[in-house]
């Protein structure tokens, strides 16, 4: 029996089970969100609104809320029920029950418990039932955090376990990880290890709060909210009963049982009500004056001021995780404290919940965050390092880690693809979901068509070619611009099309400021007009060229990020997508092309009923207060995409259905027509002036924010010589643009923006 997921319905309406309602949405699905009563239901709702589980409000919509004692029968035609209650089986089983009376045949019901075994969760209940179930392991926020854990049981239909991991990687846009049925499964087996190792080492060697968080984080490529960060997001309340959990469940002879639970710092702050984030107070809260934060003294257990990291380990091993390790100071102790026992009890795991490395690398990646899962790590640090600082200490070598260090490592190369090291000895290739496309695995199997530098161009296959670019947060310079104009020129004579994108989390930050300065400094406003041109032309260049480009962007685009998007023939987004022409922020206005793509946007779209100055008003409601989107599909509403861009929710196959829809332009393509616009000129310009003036008379808009306005006012409406009867052409409007970025850019005001932005990464509002 096919499966095919329209509908969903979630019971348990707490912080998971409307996130996971809400990211259901997302995907486009009709949800039912069901509570013990409808009230409960709705606060879920809003709680997501709040808390932007939706990539657009408006897909709160899609959920429709009830209570589980009168409309259970809403689910009864959903394709897929997913259970969040409290983590107790008899609840569990219960509404097992009720559900199963009311669910359609070949439905699928899954439950998010992290703590329960799967064995358990079916225990007693009809064999009809348990072919259908799984559990679908959602982590917190589950728009944002990308693992999915599946675990299956040998009663669940093949075809469902299939379905709906398939549905996850694609629709939901998740990292799904086969798992077995093991307590904790795998990222939180692991996880929940290390959490409890970093705070029991952390109390245990009197550290202060911000060196073991400073310690454990960046070095090994754990985020920024390190160990105590993490705890008050979690809830320092949960740990105790998540490792009880977990020792409760696991035999005496593993690592977890040689760490204790509930410290007495941690009983006190529990019992003090000093439990995280929810509660306002944990580790860190905020002063009684709101203005600075207060740290918990691990030796005194009573609140401090915060103060500046200081760790004599971590400046002298200057942030290396190998070197941090072999330290002396207590910075050192700590990170080989905590990480090495953390990696070598996820090796002491392999095959016991994961036949190979992959998977935990992939869970803890994706499920805790880290840039590297532990066998990356140890790859990293050396696995024959590891193994012989553990050997030194009298700690057991797990064999896994004694085969790695046999092998060379846990991965390795082999024919241009990636493999892991299997418990048996053998390698296997990395597992990769069907039609994925990464840059890293080109690299490896590979060289790049050409090599520019700051970016450089590769072949995707079937004459598609992907230019990546490789400066600093992928942000333009000279040269960079450069290297996209010798790529359209390698492109015409090799490929049928191009794809802009990368692995990078950051598409591009824009030009690079400095580059800018430094263009005024040594030439002055001509220099600053050349440099201008080079940014016109070559993306004039990437859009009438006589093959289609695709963009593929993910994370940030703005200023020159956003531009360069808006010249492509088509966009296929990340549906995590922040871009916006964020330009006013630092005193000018965008400068290649941004406003002149956006101005022939606005006229293309308007109606018989829309006056002159409607298009120029619409672009620069978009402009002046520098917006942006909050995911692709508020990219799409504000006018950043078209509606015929296309969105992929899962990152990993972003620049695959970049290649796809290159493809799909091929035949046939005819770059577009250069367009001309009627603009309304200095009448238009008074009008939207007069609105900038009342925002700042109500300060709304601050001194240079009006300088930056009437500038922006008086391009978008075509310049004090325009008339609605003289089209102008683009050209016209890119002159207007060139002109008005330099006269801003001649500004104190904007170069004490551009200054300030550089220094702190903040715009100054002066």
């Amino acid at each position: 029996m096919s499966i095919a997921i329209r509908k969903a319905g979630v019971i348990g309406a707490g912080v998971m089970g409307s996130g996971i309602a809400a990211h259901l949405a997302n995907a486009g699905l009709d949800v039912v969100l069901l509570d013990m009563e409808k009230k409960f239901a709705d606060a879920g709702v809003e709680r997501q609104l709040k808390a932007n589980g939706f990539m657009d409000a408006g897909f709160a919509k899609r959920i429709r809320t009830g209570s589980t004692a009168d409309d259970l029968a809403l689910l009864a035609d959903a394709d897929w029920i997913i259970e969040a209650v409290a983590e107790k089986l008899e609840i569990k089983q219960s509404l097992y029950r009720a559900i199963d009376g009311v669910r359609k045949e070949g439905s699928v019901v899954s439950s998010n418990t992290s703590t329960i075994p799967l064995s358990a969760l079916v225990g007693g209940l009809p064999d009809a039932f348990a072919a259908d179930f799984l559990i679908t392991h959602f982590f917190n926020p589950p728009r944002i955090m990308r693992l999915l854990e599946v675990v299956s049981g040998p009663k669940t239909r093949p075809g469902i376990t299939a379905a709906i991991s398939d549905f996850g990687d694609r629709t939901l846009g998740k990292c799904v990880v086969a798992c077995k049925d093991t307590p904790g499964f795998i990222a939180n087996r692991i996880g929940s290890f290390w959490m409890v190792v970093a705070q029991n080492e952390a109390i245990r060697l009197g550290l202060d709060v911000e060196e073991a968080d400073a310690v454990i984080g960046k070095p090994f490529g754990i985020p920024s909210t390190g160990i105590f960060g993490l705890l008050d997001l979690v809830g320092i309340d949960l740990m105790p009963t998540i490792i009880r959990s977990l020792q409760n469940a696991l035999p005496k002879t593993d690592a977890v049982h040689a760490f204790e639970a509930e410290p007495s710092l941690i009983s006190r702050m529990i019992a003090e009500n000093r439990i995280g984030r929810k509660s306002g107070a944990g580790f860190v809260k905020l002063s009684a004056d709101r203005k600075s934060r207060e740290i918990t003294d691990l030796v005194t257990g009573d609140y401090r001021p915060m103060k500046a990291v200081q760790s004599e380990s971590l400046i002298e091993s200057r942030g290396d995780a190998r070197a941090l390790m072999e330290h002396a100071g207590r910075g050192g102790q700590y990170a080989a404290a905590v990480m090495e026992i953390t990696l070598a009890y996820a090796a002491s795991l392999v095959p016991e919940i994961a036949d190979g490395p992959d998977a935990i690398d992939d869970a803890m990646r994706t499920g805790y965050g880290w840039k590297q899962g532990p066998f990356e790590l140890v790859d990293r640090l050396g696995a024959a390092w590891l193994a012989e600082r553990l050997a030194a200490k009298g700690k057991a070598v797990p064999a896994y880690l004694t085969l790695a260090t046999e092998k060379g490592g846990f991965y390795a190369t082999i024919d241009g693809r990636l493999n892991c090291l299997l418990p048996d000895g053998s390698f296997r290739p990395v597992a990769r979901g069907e039609g994925v496309i990464t840059i890293a695995d080109l690299k490896l199997a590979t060289q790049p068509v050409a090599d520019y530098g700051p970016a450089a161009l590769w072949d995707l296959g079937d004459g598609v070619a992907c230019l990546e670019f490789r400066t600093k947060m992928n942000t333009f310079s000279k040269e960079l611009l450069e290297a996209i104009g010798k790529a359209i020129e390698d492109v015409k004579t090799g490929f049928k099309a191009l794809v802009i994108g990368s692995d990078s989390p950051v598409y591009s930050a824009g030009a690079d400021l400095r580059v800018f300065l430094e263009t005024v400094e040594q030439g002055g406003a001509e220099a600053l007009g050349s440099f201008i041109d080079l940014g016109h032309n070559t993306f004039k260049a990437l859009k009438y060229a006589p093959f289609p480009v695709v963009g593929a962007p993910s994370g940030l685009a703005f200023g020159g990020g956003c531009e360069i998007l808006l010249h492509c023939d088509a966009i296929q987004a990340h549906a995590e997508l922040t871009t916006g022409l964020v330009e006013t922020r630092i005193g000018v206005v965008p400068g290649w092309g941004g406003c002149k793509e956006m101005l022939v946007r606005s006229y293309a779209a308007k109606g018989p009923v829309r006056g002159p100055v409607a298009p120029a008003m619409a672009a620069f409601n978009l402009i002046a207060p520098a917006k942006v989107s909050g995911s692709a599909f508020e990219a799409r509403k504000l006018g950043f995409l078209r509606p015929t861009d296309g969105i992929t929710m899962n990152r990993d196959r972003l620049l695959a259905d970049a290649k796809a829809r290159a493809l799909s332009l091929v035949e046939g393509y005819v770059p577009q027509e250069p367009p001309v616009v009627a603009l309304p000129g200095p009448s238009g310009a008074a009008a939207i002036i007069n609105i900038i003036e009342s925002e700042a008379l109500a300060g709304r808009a601050t001194v240079h924010d009006l300088v930056v306005g009437k500038v922006l006012a008086t391009l978008l409406t075509g310049g004090p010589s325009a008339d609605p009867l003289r089209p102008l052409t683009e050209d016209d409007l890119l002159a207007l643009e060139r002109q008005a970025f330099i006269s801003l850019f001649a500004e104190p005001a904007t170069i004490a923006r551009v200054q300030h932005m550089l220094a702190t990464g903040k715009p100054l509002r002066n």
